[in-house]
Parts: structure tokens; sequence; C-alpha cells
């Protein structure tokens, strides 16, 4: 496979229809091309919505339907749900922050409103590996949005966070590039069908199979 095939191959493999050879000969480019890791990481939400199309279809379903005409009400009122809340809970903090800056240091407010926090965080440090790594959940409706953070010195490689469920099962979130010898924080963005309350532990694995470090929720 010549280098330029290789680039045109990035939405193949962040799809997992490549073969097995070919898939394994574009990890090993991923390793040199922060461009293809980077285009690989943005087929992240693609991939998380296909992989709910086909777990919420029924095999009876032609997968070229139609949706139905309440189809879009539906998700634009869920959208607008998602905003209003996402409003209110802005409100609350320049409400709380108003009052801290004319009441001064010596008071201590709590602002609730009607909705849960729904994010969840959760860090640890591998002493074997090095590696530092930090997960933020949000629930969704359909899952949750992940927030990746780490710190690697050990590239160059090609890794990738994985979520094991409470029942065992795991499902791959983001992938993404270490440079060589660059420890500085990255920052990945992907994507989960599972919620926060539903995954037990995320691991950072190389895709050689090397196990970087575990955050475990239990």
């Amino acid at each position: 496979m010549r280098s330029l095939e290789r680039h045109r191959d990035v939405g193949a493999y962040a799809l997992g229809v490549l073969d097995e050879a070919d898939a394994f000969r574009f990890e090993d480019h991923l390793m040199e091309c922060p461009e293809c890791a980077a285009h690989v990481t943005e087929f992240g939400p693609a991939t998380r919505q296909l992989l709910l199309y086909r777990r919420a279809t029924p095999r009876s379903v032609h997968p070229m339907a139609q949706p139905g005409p309440r189809f879009l009400d539906r998700l634009l009122g869920e959208v607008a749900n998602r905003r209003r809340a996402d409003r209110r809970r802005w409100l609350y903090a320049v409400a709380a922050a108003v009052v801290f800056a004319v009441a001064g240091p010596g008071i201590a407010i709590m602002a609730s409103g009607g909705d849960v926090d729904r994010t969840q965080q959760v860090a640890a440090t591998d002493e074997r590996s090095g590696v530092w790594a930090q997960v933020t959940s949000e629930d969704t409706v359909w899952g949750s949005q992940i927030e990746l953070k780490v710190k690697d010195g050990a590239g160059p490689r090609a890794c990738h966070l994985v979520a094991i469920a409470n029942d065992g099962t795991e499902e791959t979130l983001t992938n993404w590039n270490v440079p060589k010898h660059d420890a500085r924080e990255s920052t990945m963005m992907g994507a989960s069908t599972l919620h926060s309350n539903q995954i037990d532990k995320y691991e950072l694995r190389s895709n050689d199979g090397l196990h970087l470090v575990t955050l475990d929720l239990s």
C-alpha cells in the first residue's frame, strides 16, 4: 500500500471496514502520521452514531428505512430541552458569582436547580507505565460524551480508550497517536453508547496490546 493510499484509508479504518492485513499496515502508518491520527479521532462521533443506529434498529427494519413524520419533531424537542437545561445551569452559576462578589469570601452559597448533575470525573496514574489520564463523562439520552486528558511521555505509539461495562463487555471510545517523547497533556473527545452508571472502569491501551492505565469507577 502506497503512502497516499494509506492517507485515503483513514475513513475505512475508523469505521472498521478494512480487512485485518490492511488495518495492521494502517496502524503502522498511524505511528508516523499525526494528521491521520487526528482524522481517526474526528471520525469517532460518526462511528458511535452508526453503532447506535445498528443497535437500536431491529433486524426486520431495512437499513435505508426513512424516518417517521414525528421523528424530526422529537429530535428538535430534545435539542430544545437540552439547551434550556444548559441555560438554567449557566444562570445559576452567574447568580452565585454575583452574590460572592457582593458579599465577599465569608459567605458560602449552594445553588441548585431542577437538573441532576450528569457529569462524572475520574483520574489515575499507573506506576509502571507512568501514564496519567483523566476521563470526564456527561450522560446524554443515547449514552455519554467523553473528554479524555492524557500525559504519556513514552511515545511514539497509537493508543485507544476502552470502556468496560458492568457486564464485562468492552467499547472503544476514542483513538489517538502519542508523539515521540512528549509528556505534555493531550485532550481527546469521544462518545459511548453506555451511561456512566453502566461503566465499571476505563482502560487506556496501546494498539499493540500494552496496558497503560486503569480508571476504576467502582
